[in-house]
């Protein structure tokens, strides 16, 4: 499966990043983390769902927020391209 980069916001990619090395995690975690704002968190995460590269997984504890984890069969050849560190993101501010 051939899946393109380059119509992949970068903020997509450091959370892409972020989730294989430091595992699943709700889009809270992940705002806090990156220094991201929630609104754009929410808008890479609805990209990387809709190119199947994660995976949304129930938060038996609280229901309201899910965690996402990194589609690995998907997203391999993507993270092996993407140079990009995931705490790039909070650096360039």
């Amino acid at each position: 499966m051939t899946i393109r980069t380059i119509r992949t916001p970068k903020s997509a990619m450091a959370i892409l990043g972020a989730l294989a090395q430091e595992g699943p995690m709700c889009p809270q975690e992940i705002s806090s983390k990156l220094e991201m704002a929630p609104r754009t968190v929410s808008f890479a995460l609805r990209r990387l769902l809709k190119r199947q590269l994660l995976r949304r997984i129930p938060n038996l504890n609280d229901m309201r927020r899910p965690m996402y984890h990194v589609n690995m069969e998907n997203a391999q050849e993507v993270l092996e391209r993407a140079k990009i560190s995931p705490l790039a993101w909070a650096q360039k501010a």
